[in-house]
């Protein structure tokens, strides 16, 4: 099954063997044309994890005991700059930034590198994830056909590295231990397409989430069960799903949910024996002011396709999104459709109820 080892496959199959991320770190770098590649999530108080290339490593082990990792402005100069997409440095520092950046000074520059490339985004229990990339000083800076490979592999990393750091990094040794190492509502999908292992919390987000004959899991709304039963379909033929995150709407003050469906994959299947997927339940606003940088980092959405959910969230006409992002409205159009398609929403004013629960970066405490 899944005879094929593409770059996808090796991401989800590090999300649930996180001991291989080092030799799947080594592949995104070559897919990047990068000298080294990391994953590195952190939270309020500054604790920092990841897995990197061993090119890289050391600097990383430095950088995580380090007080200067307080002064690391590059995450929130990006994710303000480049919500939706990964970037370079260059593009989101000022040259006076980077003439003073101490990060690029105390660890980048003696590491032998110059250029870095980059996507963060935050989850909703607040930690932060970051997917970095360094080339070494003699090489060019990553081109514009670098960033939009990046890009087109952005979903498939955002899911690995969101259920990795859930797990802290840490290989489970069962599929017990990862549902219950992930602290999120969660379920494993048997080849069959029916839950085989479900934990409480997923169990106690029932009626919008339950079981129903044979097992299957019945979801809350039309939309998301289409999208729900077309991916087990398609995982059942041993193809990629259209859509692998899928929304349920928020009603009576309940937060919108986001379920992930990340593939086993490999090396994964010795754990999680005549499995398809694990199913996670992201509970969007969770911690904090809801923000509609997390339904994009964890969702399929293009950064052409964000810019215009943005828009929509802000109670624009496709019109009016077309004018200010500069567009033909043929081509919002053509974004609004597909975003409707990920969403599992029929109508737009269903897609604005999805996304009236997430404030748009820049509008309100959320988007800070």
């Amino acid at each position: 099954m899944y005879a094929q080892s593409t770059l996808a496959d090796r991401l989800y199959e590090a999300a649930l063997v996180p001991e291989l991320w080092t030799q799947t770190c080594e592949q995104l770098a070559v897919e990047a044309g990068s000298t080294t590649a990391a994953i590195f999530t952190f939270d309020a108080e500054g604790t920092h994890r990841y897995v990197a290339t061993p090119n890289i490593a050391g600097v990383y082990e430095q950088f995580a005991k380090s007080e200067l990792r307080f002064k690391n402005i590059r995450p929130q100069k990006a994710m303000e700059k480049f919500p939706f997409s990964f970037c370079r440095d260059i593009d989101f520092l000022t040259p006076e930034e980077l003439e003073q950046d101490v990060i690029l000074k105390e660890f980048i520059q003696p590491a032998g590198m110059q250029w870095e490339a980059g996507y963060g985004f935050q989850e909703p229990t607040g930690h932060t994830i970051i997917i970095a990339l360094l080339k070494a000083r003699h090489l060019d800076n990553f081109s514009h056909e670098d960033i939009a490979r990046l890009n087109a592999l952005k979903p498939d990393l955002a899911r690995a590295a969101y259920m990795s750091s859930r797990l802290a990094f840490t290989e489970a040794r069962s599929m017990t231990d990862t549902l219950s190492m992930l602290g999120l509502p969660a379920a494993v999908i048997g080849d069959g397409g029916q839950a085989i292992l479900m934990n409480e919390e997923l169990e106690a987000l029932a009626p919008r989430i339950r079981t129903g004959a044979g097992d299957r899991l019945i979801l809350e709304g039309a939309g998301a069960r289409a999208l729900l039963d077309e991916a087990i379909e398609r995982y059942k033929a041993q193809a990629v799903p259209t859509v692998q995150s899928v929304p349920i709407l928020s009603r009576d003050e309940l937060p919108p949910l986001i379920l992930h469906l990340l593939p086993i994959r490999r090396a994964a299947r010795d754990i999680f024996s005549r499995s398809m997927a694990v199913l996670a339940v992201t509970q969007v606003g969770q911690v904090g002011p809801p923000d509609m940088r997390v339904l994009c980092g964890l969702f399929d959405l293009t950064p052409a396709e964000a810019k215009v959910a943005r828009g929509i969230a802000m109670a624009h006409t496709p019109e009016m999104v077309a004018a200010s992002l500069n567009i033909s409205l043929e081509t919002a159009r053509s974004h609004l459709k597909r975003i409707m398609q990920k969403t599992g929403t029929t109508r737009q004013a269903e897609l604005v109820l999805l996304l009236s629960g997430l404030n748009a970066p820049g509008m309100g405490p959320g988007g800070r």
